[in-house]
């Protein structure tokens, strides 16, 4: 064999052991790299088709045991379960984010201070509660904070928590639905403003008064929105109440004397009189549900109640409503509607101290089972939830 020939094996030779050796390296390489996260398609990422894709699936697929969990399994915070559907708690979402910022800041200090102070007079007036109710509410807080007798931030909170709550406490929040003869029907009258939900407010009303065994009609006292007759008969037969209406623009009191005077030749126990919507500012409008209330008993029912619709959105000018329409017609109680989507429902405090009107019923949702009896407790505890 020749110089050339020998030559020509020793390259061959050294080629071969060089190839080899960088295929080996790569491969190496190649293994101590980190697996890519799942579920990314791609050569070489862990996708579907690929060696590390099935691997992740078998492992998925497969029991956990006590040992995986300790290294893979991530904590999570413990909950409260949320309450069921509809509750006052859950509806007053908006009115309670008033007094959250609030809350926080009194209980991230270490003490009480005058900021404390300044951030739940801040929290008050924004709910409308009311200035003068605020300023009341406040300085009993002061004085006792003052005396050592409230030392903590929370007992802070604690303590305005329960003088509002008892502000509200003691008044009479049941409908007044009085034993009487056959033929003698109790009769509920509802006014307000235009807007605030009267003609549903009866509605889902006469439905709760149909389920507990009482007959009832309605009358369709509103003679100037056609709308409102058409929507009142709707609530009429969905609720198995008898309805009456008359002719559009016509008198309402005469709407309403027929309505009860129907209800007495039939002995139904309740008739709900709906009027319309009118600016507490009208003092033509409010002489005329002056009247209304006077011909409708002047047959053989009788206004047992007197029901203000307010809406709680309106804040401190359903207060301004409430006095106009009470000296006109002796309100006997409210209901707030809208309140769920209120961050006003301070107007509580106020049409109660003020005018001592309670408030009976509220509204909190669009659903027929949204208008409940108003709980001065369930609604302070709703406001200060922490």
């Amino acid at each position: 064999m020749g110089a050339v020939e020998v030559l020509l094996l020793v390259l061959l030779a050294f080629v071969l052991v060089f190839g080899v050796g960088v295929v080996v390296l790569n491969r190496r390489n190649q293994r101590q790299l980190p697996p890519s996260s799942p579920g990314v398609d791609g050569p070489g990422r862990g996708g579907a088709g690929t060696k590390s894709g099935t691997i992740l699936e078998e492992r998925s697929s497969a029991t956990i045991t006590d040992e995986d969990e300790a290294d893979t399994a991530v904590v999570e915070p413990e909950v409260e379960p949320e309450p069921a559907p509809g509750t006052l708690r859950e509806r007053l979402a908006k009115a309670r984010s008033t007094f959250a910022g609030a809350i926080s800041g009194v209980l991230g200090r270490s003490g009480i201070t005058d900021e404390s102070f300044d951030d739940l007079e801040e929290a008050l007036l924004r709910a409308d509660v009311g200035v003068k109710i605020t300023d009341e509410l406040l300085e009993g807080l002061r004085e006792r904070v003052a005396a050592k007798e409230i030392t903590e931030p929370s007992e802070l909170l604690d303590a305005l928590q329960e003088e509002m709550a008892s502000r509200l406490r003691g008044s009479e929040r049941s409908l007044t639905f009085e034993a009487r003869a056959e033929g003698e029907p109790n009769v509920w009258m509802f006014v307000g403003v235009n807007g605030v939900g009267k003609t549903t407010t009866i509605g889902k009303l006469a439905n709760q008064q149909t389920v507990e065994g009482r007959s009832v009609l309605l009358a369709a006292g509103d003679t100037f929105r056609a709308a409102a007759a058409e929507q009142l008969s709707t609530w009429a037969e969905r609720a198995g109440a008898d309805f009456v209406r008359g002719a559009e623009g016509g008198d309402p009191s005469s709407v309403v004397f027929d309505g009860v005077e129907r209800a007495a030749a039939r002995n139904t126990d309740l008739v709900m009189a709906d009027t319309a919507g009118r600016l507490h500012t009208k003092s033509n409008l409010m002489d005329e549900l002056k009247k209304v209330r006077r011909v409708a008993e002047k047959g053989a029912g009788e206004v047992t109640e007197t029901l203000l619709v307010i809406d709680a959105t309106t804040g401190q000018n359903g207060l301004i409503q409430a006095r106009e329409f009470h000296e006109a017609t002796d309100v006997t109680g409210v209901v707030l509607t809208k309140l769920d989507g209120s961050a006003k429902g301070g107007i509580v405090f106020a049409i109660e101290t003020d005018l001592g009107i309670p408030v009976k019923l509220v509204g909190i949702g669009e659903t027929i089972g949204d208008l409940i009896p108003f709980d001065p407790d369930e609604f302070v505890n709703a406001l200060f939830e922490r």
